[in-house]
């Protein structure tokens, strides 16, 4: 198993062997996402705003990079201990807004506010809705 990063589409290529499975006729899948960390919400020396998260994207470094993410979905995707409709696993959506700083730093609104024990967590920034 081998996974690279494609810079022209900047998504990931995974290789898997799927003998074993029923109906699947290729070797590869597409996962339409780029990882990245939950760092901290919006603030200023006294006062944080939490309906503003900053995210860093893995493998981006200045705001030009950044630009290319404005408008993505965001995913974080966690499991809980209940049972909800056949699955523990639960999704908060949201968007990436603008940039913020100079290193490649991202601002995002969720649906409902990230907690904060999800600071350094990961998130999936999907390459949808795509501008290209």
């Amino acid at each position: 198993m081998f996974s690279i990063l494609d810079e022209t589409t900047r998504a990931k290529i995974i290789e898997i062997d799927f003998t074993k499975t029923k109906g699947l006729k290729t070797n590869f899948i597409f996962t339409v996402y780029v990882k990245g960390k939950h760092v901290s919400y919006q603030r200023s020396k006294n006062v944080t705003n939490p309906n503003v998260s900053l995210i860093k994207i893995e493998g981006v470094a200045t705001p030009e990079d950044a630009k290319f993410y404005l408008g993505k979905r965001i995913a974080y995707v966690y499991r809980a201990s209940k049972e909800i409709r056949g699955s523990k696993i639960r999704v908060i959506w949201g968007k990436v807004a603008r940039t913020h700083g100079n290193n490649g730093l991202v601002r995002a609104t969720f649906k409902t506010n990230l907690p904060a024990k999800t600071f350094g967590a990961s998130v999936r920034i999907m390459l949808y809705p795509s501008n290209i």
